[in-house]
């Protein structure tokens, strides 16, 4: 069977939450292996915790404060970060050789995506119960049952630009390209397999061209893949991750970048990117939310995986999602209902309070929302891009 039918067939099994009928009772679950999965550990275990969409920055105050606390479920936890795109190959090979040393895995939809299609994820979401923003619902039933909606934000695709530099923004797509021809290298997003604001621009750009299928990229994105060649005339390279275009963006290197909520406050509040920053929409413009998932690879021990549902049970609480406010990163960041800022740490409410954009109430209210596309449309479009569009200019 192709990688694409395999990746069908997964799909279609698992898409829904209510087709994999994974037991909502922790001590019913079994492992991948057909034992048993205690309600607490028999010992307590040391977590390796890797990271591939930045997602520490919000929830690893949530781990750390339930490692404290819960001495008796967890000893000691490991962190270590990677890209998305080194994932599914990182993960696949310590499954081949028999030991797998990552027992957790904090990513987005990219990351998600890659291991749905490598079927190396475990069915995990019906071990975790949440009440659910609408949009992180969404996106919980994106990912079937292999990964757990963590942190939730409608995201974008926005621009960003200093007014100073950029001082009548373009208001539409073809003003966009416009600005792009007329000034070779100013507009720039990173390489979408591994940025968020990178693939939220690829996935936005249907709904602003009008194609006729905004959740297939194969069949009906006819608009989309031409404008994305066109823009790729004026762009002199794309930036592997989207920290690089927040720096471009500071140097002037590039004037306008593709940008979300969070990639628009927390630079800001960073230092990263002058205050004076300011960010737009482009006609027609519809949000693709985004969030961030916990994943667990096949081969994790039985012991372990009742820690890490233990661990996710106090991660989606109110208290502990509040902190997902971060300064800004993931705005607004909790996926569970009833989390207003006002329960958050003192620097999460200051970071919002100076850096926030009182436009975004209105912006989030005022526009659809849409959820991105899934595992097996998102990893062809990527495969596509690459491919087709910006692979060769991708700064490594």
């Amino acid at each position: 069977m192709s990688l694409r039918n395999r990746t069908l067939a997964l799909l279609a099994a698992c898409t829904l939450l209510t087709a994999c009928g994974a037991p909502d009772k922790p001590g019913a679950n079994t492992t991948d292996t057909g034992g048993a999965v205690p309600d607490t550990p028999s010992a307590p275990v040391a977590l390796n915790i890797l990271d591939v969409a930045g997602n520490l920055q919000l929830t690893q105050g949530m781990i750390d404060e339930f490692t404290q606390k819960n001495p008796k479920v967890i000893s000691k936890v490991t962190y270590s970060k990677a890209t998305a795109p080194e994932l599914a190959g990182k993960i696949k090979a310590q499954q081949d050789a028999g030991r797998v040393d990552i027992d957790l895995v904090l990513t987005g939809v990219d990351g998600l995506a890659a291991g749905i299609d490598q079927n190396l994820w475990l069915p995990i979401a019906g071990r975790a119960k949440a009440d659910y923003l609408p949009g992180a619902a969404a996106m919980q039933k994106l990912a079937g049952e292999f990964g757990v909606t963590v942190t939730y934000y409608p995201s974008g695709p926005l621009i960003e630009y200093l007014p100073a530099k950029v001082p009548n923004p373009p208001k539409t797509a073809q003003e966009l390209l416009a600005y792009a021809k007329a000034n070779p290298g100013a507009v720039q997003y990173a390489r979408p397999a591994n940025s968020g604001p990178g693939r939220t621009f690829l996935m936005g750009l249907p709904y602003l061209l009008g194609d006729k299928d905004p959740k297939d990229p194969v069949n009906g994105w006819e608009k989309t893949w031409a404008y994305l060649s066109e823009l790729n005339k004026s762009v002199t390279l794309y930036p592997s991750t989207t920290s690089e275009t927040m720096k471009s963006l500071a140097n002037g290197s590039a004037k306008i970048i593709a940008s979300t909520t969070g990639w628009d406050i927390n630079p800001r509040v960073l230092g990263q990117v002058p205050t004076e920053a300011a960010i737009g929409s482009l006609q027609g413009f519809h949000w693709v939310t985004d969030a961030h998932y916990v994943v667990v690879p096949k081969g994790v021990s039985a012991d372990k995986q009742s820690a890490i549902y233990l661990l996710l049970q106090s991660m989606l609480t109110k208290e502990q999602q509040a902190k997902a406010y971060d300064k800004g990163y993931f705005y607004p960041g909790p996926a569970v209902k009833d989390v207003p800022l006002s329960i958050a740490p003192a620097d999460s409410q200051k970071a919002i309070a100076d850096f926030g954009r009182p436009e975004y109430e209105a912006l989030i209210a005022g526009n659809p929302l849409e959820t991105p596309l899934d595992a097996k449309a998102l990893v062809a479009a990527f495969d596509k891009w690459d491919r087709e569009i910006g692979g060769a200019k991708v700064n490594k």
